[in-house]
């Protein structure tokens, strides 16, 4: 005003201009302070847009980071709740960053609303208000409270927002002075954008609490995988030296199990000789009652024929009978009867009991021959007798005739029985060695078969022997394989494992 008043007292000053286009020049200021805000509203949402943009990048990759962490060492679930937590600060965070972003745009619509009805006094004014806010925002952003943390990236991305944001101020600050509203909506970008590196910066310090707990967690599980990896090896060692005792212990029972199957073979054989020992005492031992019997008969013809001849006056000696004669010559083989028979019994009673068989069998065989020996005598004596009869009937009495008659008829009954019992003990004989001889061929052949079934026997228990130690050896290699095949499936799946590791972590 006062310059329109300093060009109207001049002499060549300019006129003063018509009341009528005073309303086109206002319109036309008001007119380019509107396109002018809207400019500065447009690069204000951009740059809004643009740090926005930066931040959700810069916690995408933090939280990228934190994923990997998590994948790359598996096992730590105790501490999801901590990132659990940071997303939900994110989150939070996010909400009231979108808050802020929507009252500072209804600011700015407000005031570009509002900036119609302003006059250029008013204008002025906030130009001056606006001047003073820009000056405290670049104050504000040239001593920054923020302290400086170790993370290289963090900070670029604080001072690309930092930049941005004072780039941004700028530029509306120089704009700002023509408009008292951009005051208030600087204030707010400023307090948002401190807020906002305020959060960044609370969100950086639990990224570095999260990683400092999930180093220290991963500090504790490679302690304990080290020693777990020892204990493992503790395990293995001892697990080899196990099997080695094992195996040593298998080859000890092997060999003791063969030393059983043959002292079984050893008692089953001593056993089948103990049956054949005992059937040949058996048959011995009946073959001796048989002769026992015999001899027993025998005896007790000799007994009654040396009865017979002691009643009758006859003595077997060298000595002269009753009627004259000597009978040494022929009874001399009969007066030996007797001490012969006793000698062989007490010979008998000595020696084994095959020997005793065989004596036996002589002495029965002698007294058989003493048996016909006699009956020769007896025939030969009945004969003389006879004979001297005869030639003496005239001298002899009857009493003596009848004696003599008796006497033969005794001899001629007692000859008679024994020659019955001759041929029948000779049958019996005969029987018995045909009984004998057919047992003694049954008794090879079932010897034979007995000796083939040994020796099938024998094989078929080296056969079984074998196959036992070939299924044993083959036993322990399946085992011996199958551990080997748990080793490499364990081998298989921790190289599964690591290779998994490796691709998670490229």
């Amino acid at each position: 005003m006062e310059l329109a008043g300093a060009q109207q007292q001049g002499p060549a000053g300019r006129k003063r201009l018509p009341h009528r286009e005073r309303p086109a020049a206002e319109d036309e200021a008001l007119n380019q302070i509107a396109r002018e805000a809207e400019a500065r509203l447009a690069a204000k949402r951009a740059a809004r847009a643009e740090a926005r943009e930066i931040r959700m990048k810069e916690l995408e990759r933090q939280q990228k980071e934190i994923y990997q962490v998590q994948k790359k060492y598996c096992g730590l679930d105790a501490k999801f709740g901590d990132i659990e937590q940071w997303m939900e600060d994110t989150e939070r965070y996010n909400r009231k960053s979108r808050r802020y972003a929507s009252v500072s745009d209804e600011d700015e619509r407000m005031s570009v609303g509002s900036r119609g009805s302003l006059r250029p006094s008013e204008y002025s004014y906030y130009l001056g208000s606006g001047s003073r806010a820009s000056s405290r925002a670049s104050s504000a952003r040239a001593s920054p409270v923020v302290e400086e943390r170790p993370e290289k990236d963090f900070e670029r991305g604080v001072r690309t927002v930092s930049s941005l944001s004072a780039a941004t101020l700028a530029s509306l600050g120089g704009t700002s002075s023509r408009r008292g509203s951009g005051d208030t909506s600087i204030s707010i970008d400023t307090e948002a954008s401190i807020r906002e590196i305020k959060d960044i910066n609370e969100l950086k310090d639990q990224i570095q609490d999260v990683e400092g707990k999930y180093m220290q967690g991963l500090k504790e599980m490679k302690d304990s995988l080290a020693e777990v990896e020892e204990k493992y090896k503790k395990a293995m060692v001892s697990n080899a030296q196990l099997d080695n005792e094992k195996t040593n212990f298998m080859y000890q029972v092997d060999a003791l199990k063969d030393a059983l199957l043959e002292l079984e073979e050893q008692l089953a054989e001593s056993r089948r000789q103990y049956e054949e020992r005992n059937k040949d005492f058996e048959r011995e031992k009946h073959a001796h009652g048989i002769l026992q019997f015999q001899f027993m008969e025998v005896k007790e013809v000799l007994k009654n024929r040396e009865e017979l001849l002691a009643k009758h006056g006859i003595i077997p000696s060298s000595e002269v009978t009753t009627n004259g004669e000597t009978s040494g010559d022929r009874l001399s083989d009969s007066s030996t009867i007797v001490p012969v028979t006793n000698h062989v019994v007490k010979v008998a009673e000595d020696g084994t009991l095959d020997i005793r068989l065989k004596k036996l069998i002589d002495e029965r065989e002698s007294l058989l021959e003493q048996i016909v020996k006699l009956k020769a005598q007896l025939e030969e004596k009945q004969t003389s007798k006879t004979d001297n009869l005869h030639l003496e009937d005239g001298i002899l009495e009857n009493g003596t005739e009848t004696h003599v008659i008796d006497f033969q008829r005794d001899a001629s009954r007692q000859v008679s029985d024994l020659k019955f019992k001759l041929a029948k003990s000779e049958q019996e004989i005969t029987a018995l060695e045909q009984n004998i001889i057919r047992l003694e061929s049954q008794v090879a052949r079932y010897k034979s078969a007995a000796e083939n079934a040994e020796r099938i026997e024998d094989a078929l228990k080296a056969e079984k022997r074998k196959l036992q130690r070939e299924l044993r050896s083959a036993l322990d290699k399946t085992e011996e394989l199958e551990v080997s095949n748990g080793h490499l499936v364990k081998r298989l799946e921790k190289m599964k494992a690591n290779r998994s590791a490796l691709l998670s972590q490229q």
